[in-house]
């Protein structure tokens, strides 16, 4: 597919990495082998001149097991506890497999709060910005924290795609367990047929989503398709596909026919406040 082939020239890339794709399944614990070659896939991006954003997930996965638990916590302030060892925890890694390919990271923790108030909002992009023209890899999480219901953005799907719209970046590629877009969850449904490509996301593919049942994860397809509207309303192209391998980045910048393809479709009035869930007197002023 000729449209596969323009992913080659974009220029500034955010990948999204589920929890699921992180962890070893039997144990919770991080998969360092695959956080490694992550690592070296997005450094190798940046050195083909591309800029490359992260949203990472895994801090509450990370910090539940430090403190010992088997279950993901339920209660608000005990996930923010686990957030704030786990996140941690992760960025120290995160930076020490960085500096192995002398690149730099850096991290940015986000609520909604950052986008709703204009100077916040401007002070984020400007923080992007800046960090990309110094040649670092911006790792984005949300501030789970500090974060409450009224603030949170509930998933990192939602989250890379607000900041692909925030940086205006090329495309999104989310990583996930999942292969991509199928007309019913295949898990389930033996003759749910895969879609490859997506020219416009509509009612018919958000009847489609189904929840997801990963236990550490927060996202399910819908959080995906949600993602999708706004990502390729915002200009970019988004991808989804599986991170089980993290060869995958490459073949997809690559032009291989993997995963699922939405088009971009820049809405002309794109407004990305509008497409937050917050009071309608927070948005359009």
């Amino acid at each position: 597919m000729i449209l596969r082939k323009t992913l080659k020239d974009k220029k500034r890339i955010v990948v999204k990495v589920g929890t699921s794709s992180l962890t070893h399944p039997d144990t919770g614990l991080m998969d360092l082998i695959k956080m490694e070659k992550l690592v070296r896939e997005l450094t190798d991006l940046h050195n083909r001149g591309k800029e490359v954003i992260l949203v990472s997930s895994g801090a509450i996965a990370v910090g539940r097991k430090a403190l010992g638990m088997k279950e993901r916590p339920a209660e608000l302030a005990v996930k923010q506890a686990c957030a704030s060892v786990g996140q941690a925890r992760l960025m120290m890694i995160y930076q020490k497999l960085f500096m192995e390919y002398n690149q730099i990271a850096s991290q940015i923790l986000m609520t909604k709060n950052t986008l709703v108030n204009e100077i916040n909002r401007k002070n984020a992009e400007n923080t992007f910005e800046t960090l990309l023209s110094l040649g670092a890899i911006p790792i984005v999480n949300e501030n789970d924290t500090v974060s409450t219901y009224e603030i949170q953005f509930g998933d990192n799907d939602t989250l890379s795609a607000i900041v692909t719209a925030l940086v205006q970046a090329d495309a999104l590629i989310l990583l996930s367990d999942i292969d991509g877009l199928f007309t019913d969850d295949p898990n389930r449904n033996p003759e749910a047929k895969f879609i490859e490509y997506v020219d416009r996301v509509d009612a018919r593919f958000e009847q489609m989503a189904k929840g997801s049942s990963s236990d550490v994860g927060t996202g399910g397809m819908s959080t995906k398709i949600n993602a999708a509207k706004l990502a390729t309303s915002a200009g970019a192209d988004m991808i989804i596909a599986n991170g089980a391998d993290m060869g995958i980045i490459h073949r997809i910048m690559d032009g291989e026919r993997i995963g699922t393809m939405f088009r971009a479709n820049r809405t002309e009035d794109f407004y990305l406040i509008d497409y937050l869930d917050v009071p309608a007197d927070k948005k359009r002023g």
